[in-house]
């Protein structure tokens, strides 16, 4: 199992994030990741408006039964702002609301991480999420492998300048996603 985390920062809310993504980068890196992983491991996410739609893209042109490889994960605090492609999901887990934004999302990441066992994290662009996820991902699942892919800027970039042990340098400069993913996914099943 691979988890993705990943989102396109919001200009509103923390222009530091804002300021350094590239949203391109961001589209097409989760874009490469769901096509090399999908078919053939499987792929969890926490839903995210500008995320989701882009892995139902991905799933929309393979041939093969995606549904048996993927599993998305929503906090009822957030049902009125649903994407309309989470409908085309069979495997979605939503998690109760609770009494404000933090404290719902803090039950879906935790529920994401203790359901599943996961070989690596990927993590794309981002802001303050991305970050924590990455926090609890490493606590939870201290044995994965962690890939912040500094390349699409945001949390990504900033994890990536804050680890001791850099993971492969290529997620700083490569843009080739495609076979960047292609190659992470070889280390990962090893």
């Amino acid at each position: 199992m691979i988890f993705l985390s990943a989102s396109i920062p919001d200009p509103k809310r923390n222009e530091k994030y804002f300021n350094s993504a590239d949203v391109i980068a961001i589209r097409d890196a989760v874009r490469a990741l769901a096509t090399i992983v999908i078919p053939k491991s499987y792929l969890v996410w926490g839903g995210h408006p500008a995320i989701t739609p882009l892995i139902r893209y991905v799933m929309s042109t393979m041939a093969i039964d995606v549904q048996n490889h993927i599993t998305l994960y929503q906090t009822e605090f957030f049902r009125d702002l649903f994407p309309a492609e989470n409908e085309d999901f069979e495997n979605v887990i939503i998690t109760p609301k609770y009494h404000d934004r933090e404290s719902s999302l803090q039950e879906m990441r935790l529920r994401m991480f203790n359901d599943n066992k996961f070989k690596a994290g990927i993590f794309i662009g981002g802001m303050e999420g991305v970050e924590t996820e990455y926090e609890m991902f490493k606590s939870i699942h201290p044995d994965a492998k962690t890939f912040p892919v500094a390349s699409t800027g945001a949390a990504a970039k900033f994890l990536y300048e804050s680890m001791n042990e850099k993971p492969d340098e290529r997620l700083v400069s490569d843009y080739a996603y495609m076979a960047l993913f292609r190659s992470l996914f070889e280390t990962i099943i090893n």
